[in-house]
């Protein structure tokens, strides 16, 4: 095992952060701006929302580069700024952890379609290594590859940010099927479990798209399919739209409470995604320790 993670599972759960986008739009981010953007123009902002999680408990806190991949960061007219943008999001998230927390660089999807031909598998994982190499040389603890829906872009990413040498999350997103227990494109737990700890992925994990009720029998299934630590970091419940807003109906107390059932299949990190907020880290802190 890395030594970071080693250290890190000396005592678990571990408790990771919460959203970062809804914190940023409370601080002022408009709608349809892209918030990694935000690391080289109100970096003190960003590092309130960094902060607001060490303050809460959080023993790993992620960075604000979720979209600073050359293909999504195009979008924004943003993608001759990769570098900067992720070395600056590292910078502020190291300096807000300090001591107290350990930073671990976020890397999500690209946005496009590899089934549809939107982009070739060479242009993602020139992307992708783009990526990682910069959060990496900024000095990041390790790699989280999050929200991931399909497979193969998160394999493409696994594969980068493990030529880094740094130990690498892989987390999907669980919101399909029947039974929602699939991703977009159809992959089980136990596939997502089997084939991203052979493209190298040192911990194994799901976010984003259902609650904590809905990733409970999502974490006992990945627990049961590998060996590797589990990583859940579940919205805080599902999405209602009230008044023209999304609006999430869990509290944290409810949160935290449910997490218990995590704990108890052996999730070895513990956070929160869409909805959750430093209130929801904080509650998770006290009850799961």
């Amino acid at each position: 095992m890395h030594p970071t993670l080693d250290r890190l599972l000396r005592k678990t759960p571990v408790i990771t952060d919460g959203a970062w986008g809804t914190q940023l739009q409370a601080l002022g981010l408009p709608p349809g701006e892209c918030p990694d953007g935000w690391n080289l123009s109100h970096p003190e902002k960003v590092r309130r929302v960094a902060q607001f999680y060490v303050d809460a408990g959080s023993n790993v806190i992620l960075t604000n580069t979720f979209r600073s991949n050359r293909i999504a960061l195009e979008g924004f007219g943003l993608a001759d700024r990769v570098a900067e943008i992720n070395a600056g999001g590292v910078r502020i998230s190291l300096a807000a952890a300090s001591s107290r927390a350990t930073v671990l660089a976020s890397i999500g999807p690209t946005g496009k379609m590899l089934m549809s031909e939107e982009v070739t598998a060479e242009e993602m994982a020139s992307a992708f290594q783009e990526q990682a190499k910069a959060l990496a040389e900024a000095g990041a603890a390790g790699l989280v590859i999050e929200t991931m829906s399909d497979l193969e872009e998160a394999k493409l990413a696994v594969k980068a940010a493990r030529a880094t040498g740094l130990p690498v999350v892989a987390s999907m997103v669980f919101d399909s099927g029947k039974e929602k227990d699939r991703t977009m494109m159809g992959s089980t737990p136990e596939q997502v479990a089997e084939e991203l700890a052979a493209a190298g992925a040192d911990v194994i994990g799901a976010n984003c798209g259902l609650g904590m009720k809905g990733y409970i029998p999502i974490a006992r299934r990945l627990r049961a399919a590998t060996t590797l630590p589990v990583w859940i970091k579940p919205n805080a419940g599902l999405p209602e739209m009230v008044n023209g807003s999304i609006t999430y109906r869990t509290s944290p107390e409810e949160f935290a409470t449910q997490a218990l059932a995590l704990r108890e299949a052996g999730v070895a990190f513990i956070g929160g995604c869409c909805g959750t907020s430093p209130m929801f880290v904080q509650a998770l802190a006290h009850t799961l320790r």
